[in-house]
């Protein structure tokens, strides 16, 4: 068991105090909406190493352009200090990120992800909850069913030494299907790490997936994440008038609208 290395999901400080699952309309769903955590499609986002070998920065920036080669997203590394996402090496703190928009919220002089550990795809893996996605085995369409005692007591010890509510939230439990963006269940995802066959009740436990899967390129190029940069968007007027509402449409859950107006007069007011 001392070579399972696990990534932990951060969560939000104001998401601490929060019920993990929470009833909704007779429906069980988890706190947290991972679609609502996804960037803008065709955002840059800045990657700023706080420290690391040239190695591991050749390393992280190469498994991240595996993303940007299917998503309409694109990494500008620098030392930029607005960077969204700011890397460290701690070997001492594991694999974990931050997910999606959840880095804007984190203080500039603070990590926004760890790579602790560099084994296979982990940069992927971890990169892959920078842009927003959540752990495939959480799918709830996986119908997994654990054997929650030796998951604890595995996940328990080294190298991991998570308490009881840390593996509950990254493994044990799973999203609501009304939360997430996704597909089928994929065994082969870079967004699911290895178990054994011990932790699960039927059938075997999860290899080691290292690159990306075919579904992950696909649905990470779809329209539920960050579609073709060459296709057009639907452009509504909506025109503002005086100080009247306007009625419109504001559409599906996780539906990205993009605004623009132009100023023709404006008031300056000053106060002592």
């Amino acid at each position: 068991m001392s070579t399972i290395k696990a990534c932990i999901d951060r969560i939000m400080p104001h998401e601490l105090n929060r019920p993990h699952r929470m009833m909704i309309y007779g429906a069980r769903q988890r706190a947290v909406f991972l679609f609502r955590k996804m960037w803008i499609t065709g955002s840059t986002l800045r990657i700023r190493f706080l420290e690391g070998t040239a190695s591991q920065q050749a390393i992280t920036k190469d498994q991240a352009s595996w993303w940007t080669e299917h998503a309409n997203l694109q990494f500008e590394v620098g030392d930029d200090p607005d960077a969204e996402i700011r890397i460290p090496f701690n070997p001492g703190d594991g694999a974990w990120s931050y997910i999606g928009t959840d880095a804007t919220s984190i203080p500039k002089n603070q990590p926004t992800m760890n790579l602790g550990f560099l084994d296979g795809g982990t940069a992927a893996h971890e990169v892959g909850h920078a842009i927003g996605l959540a752990h495939e085995h959480q799918n709830p369409a996986g119908g997994i069913e654990w054997n929650e005692d030796i998951v604890i007591r595995d996940l328990s010890g080294p190298p991991n030494y998570w308490n009881e509510a840390q593996i509950r939230h990254n493994v044990l439990n799973k999203y609501s299907i009304d939360q997430i963006r996704g597909t089928e269940f994929d065994p082969d995802s870079i967004m699911l790490y290895f178990f054994p066959d011990t932790w699960v009740k039927k059938g075997k436990g999860a290899k080691a997936n290292e690159v990306l899967s075919d579904l992950d390129k696909a649905f990470i190029a779809s329209d539920d994440a960050y579609p073709d940069k060459d296709a057009s968007p639907d452009i509504v007027e909506i025109p503002v008038i005086n100080t009247s509402g306007v009625a419109a449409d504001i559409g599906t859950p996780g539906e990205e609208d993009l605004f623009r107006f132009t100023v023709t007069h404006w008031t300056a007011y000053y106060r002592n």
